[in-house]
């Protein structure tokens, strides 16, 4: 790599020379360094090779080269060779050659085989005179077209390909930034794939800050590139969290905060459920409302600050217990000991058994608010099954970006399934349209959904309608089919707490304590259940951020006891 003056912004452009003669070499970087070192990197070498292996690893960190200065006579390969190569990588970086005057006539050449901005005969002095005008004009004419290259992750792909939602869908929920490059509709995207030898079948590539890149990752892969998932701490921890919505992330707070070594495993992301909500309205504390990603991003922050270890994505597929310790076993067969346990798994949207549906999920139909895809239905019709509050900010979100929402629900209206303020703004919203007695029951189209047919519950009548984009919401189911222990669950799977216990026909037989069960705490002791994954808890967010919190203060009560 060549040598880099060391600057303190390190986003500023770079001007690259190369010259095999270390003096000239000398000469042309500390003159720059004088005059643009404020402004521009001076990189330089003296091996032409080096500076061309250099240039990819510089283009998939997204560095930008503003200006070539290469030597014309160089042993391995002359100048204006090199000027050409550098072309496929910066085609809108300044183009100067070094010449003796022996030389002028192959830099005059160049100016029509390789577009040479400028060549200039060594030597230049004095710069004031013969260098600095001509490279000042060079790169304010650069700086005119000049856009700063995005720094950080670049995500290679196709719209609707299932592989690069899962990745999109991943890094979003995870509050990583990245940038969306669509081989079908941007240049940029199918130019960074040809340079390191790839094609669309390699999609989706992840292109990382230190110039590596990942092609066709798992979602473990892509953790593990990003730091998401470090090394268990301790040998055991006084309260593990299974699952980080919002009540497994206020456990978070409240137990690093109270001194306890606390571990939060989550499957996917943070925020759960309410972290792809586009607009959280009635959270206390927030009168113009919060995006579930700011929410999370803020609690996940606040967590760890306090002292909270957070592992994803990870899913547990066992918890043992033995000698008053809980075995949490991970699917990758890694387990972590624990005093306690809070699960605060939440619940996950109930599928569309139609038609079609699932041969086209995550290339056009989406489960949740799908906030990755939305930008991409700017201009076009989409449908949203549902009629709850999720489905009412969703309508409300993707409406700034499509042509028309339909929001496909069973009812004669929204009013017995939405809040009222929802409902009024919906109304308000020209390009929102709510179509009652309405559902899907088939999905049709190639290699992504193209159309829907769309029955009414009522006349029985069909019809087939263009469709971009579908998005589920229709009710929500607990993830609890983990959980083989002697944790009593209701008929539909939520766990049971605290005195609903006492009615169930097997407590008696499992519960052995001496006292009963804390208001919390599962049929298990020590095991206790928050937020919406537990039989008869409120579905809203604040309510899953106070059990959250209060989950923690009846794990002191259980340590207390067990010491």
């Amino acid at each position: 790599m060549p040598d880099k003056d060391t600057e303190k912004n390190t986003n500023q452009p770079i001007i690259l020379c190369i010259d095999d003669d270390p003096q000239v070499l000398r000469a042309i970087v500390r003159d720059l360094k004088n005059k643009y070192r404020q402004y521009y990197k001076i990189i330089s070498t003296s091996d032409v090779q080096e500076a061309l292996s250099s240039l990819l690893e510089l283009k998939n960190k997204g560095e930008t080269i503003a200006m070539f200065i290469s030597d014309q006579r160089m042993p391995v390969m002359d100048g204006v060779t090199f000027l050409e190569k550098a072309l496929k990588f910066y085609p809108d970086a300044k183009r100067v050659l070094l010449t003796a005057y022996s030389d002028t006539d192959a830099a005059i050449k160049a100016i029509n085989t390789v577009q040479l901005d400028y060549y200039l005969v060594k030597p230049w002095d004095p710069p004031e005179e013969k260098l600095y005008p001509v490279i000042d004009d060079l790169l304010d004419d650069w700086k005119s077209d000049y856009h700063p290259e995005f720094k950080g992750i670049k995500v290679v792909g196709y719209q609707y390909s299932r592989s690069c939602h899962a990745i999109k869908d991943f890094l979003a929920g995870n509050l990583i930034p990245y940038k969306w490059l669509d081989v079908r509709t941007t240049q940029e995207g199918c130019n960074l794939l040809a340079l390191n030898g790839l094609d669309e079948k390699d999609v989706p590539v992840i292109f990382f800050e230190d110039g590596s890149y990942l092609s066709n990752p798992s979602i473990q892969d892509t953790a593990r590139k990003v730091g998401l998932n470090p090394q268990i701490k301790h040998e055991v921890y006084d309260v593990v969290i299974i699952g980080a919505g919002p009540a497994g992330l206020a456990a978070g707070v409240y137990g690093a905060s109270e001194g306890l070594k606390t571990l939060l495993i989550e499957k996917r992301a943070p925020g759960g459920q309410a972290g792809t909500s586009s607009r959280i309205e009635n959270y206390l504390g927030f009168p113009k409302g919060l995006s579930g990603a700011d929410l999370a991003r803020r609690a996940i922050s606040q967590a760890q600050r306090l002292g909270t270890e957070f592992i994803t994505p990870q899913s547990v597929k066992a918890i043992e217990q033995k000698d008053g310790y809980n075995k949490i076993i991970m699917e990758d067969g890694t387990f972590v000991n624990s005093r306690s346990v809070v699960i605060t798994t939440g619940v996950d949207y109930r599928t569309l058994d139609t038609k079609g549906v699932a041969d086209f999920t995550g290339a056009g139909i989406y489960y949740g608010a799908a906030m990755t895809e939305a930008p991409a239905c700017k201009d076009k019709d989409v449908f949203i099954v549902g009629g709850g509050n999720s489905a009412g900010q969703a309508a409300m979100y993707l409406s700034k970006f499509a042509r028309n929402v339909s929001i496909l629900i069973r009812r004669e209206d929204l009013s017995s399934t939405m809040s009222a303020y929802l409902i009024d703004r919906i109304v308000e919203t020209p390009n929102i349209h709510v179509r009652a007695y309405s559902e899907v029951v088939e999905a049709r189209g190639s290699d992504r959904l193209e159309c829907l047919i769309i029955s009414n519950i009522k006349t029985g009548e069909q019809t087939q309608e263009h469709a971009d984009g579908l998005y589920i919401f229709i009710g929500a189911k607990p993830f609890t089919e983990w959980l083989e222990m002697n944790i009593i669950k209701n008929d539909k799977g939520f766990i049971e707490t605290g005195r609903d216990l006492f009615t169930h026909p097997e407590f008696e037989k499992i519960w052995k304590q001496d006292r009963d069960p804390y208001l919390l705490e599962t049929s298990c002791p020590g095991i206790f259940a928050a937020g919406d994954v537990r039989a008869n808890a409120m579905n809203r967010v604040a309510a899953a951020v106070g059990e959250g919190s209060m989950a923690i203060s009846f794990v002191h009560k259980y340590l207390a006891e067990v010491k």
